[in-house]
């Protein structure tokens, strides 16, 4: 039971921690980054591995997806897609 002489607090916690959506953005290009960094060769081939983890990467994305489909709401999906399309832009500029 709560205190009566207690006093309420003046403003309320909203921090509902990261959303997985922004989670997802970041994993994504830290994989993306680090991948091309790691299976891309001087002469600007890239090893069949890489595409490998790009294709974990889909399956994780997919799974994370599936998981948390309450929390993606339109705006969480637009800027999923152009989180693609800046990774995208990473892997051209390579």
């Amino acid at each position: 039971m709560r205190d009566p002489l207690e006093r309420p607090p003046i403003f309320k916690r909203r921090h509902y921690g990261t959303p997985e959506t922004f989670t997802l953005i970041v994993v994504n290009y830290a994989v993306v980054t680090f991948g091309l960094m790691a299976f891309s060769k001087s002469n600007h081939k890239i090893n069949w591995f890489f595409w490998v983890v790009l294709g974990v990467l889909g399956l994780y994305n997919a799974f994370n997806i599936y998981r948390y489909r309450e929390e993606y709401n339109r705006i969480a999906i637009i800027a999923y897609i152009i989180s693609l399309a800046g990774m995208s832009l990473l892997f051209l500029m390579v």
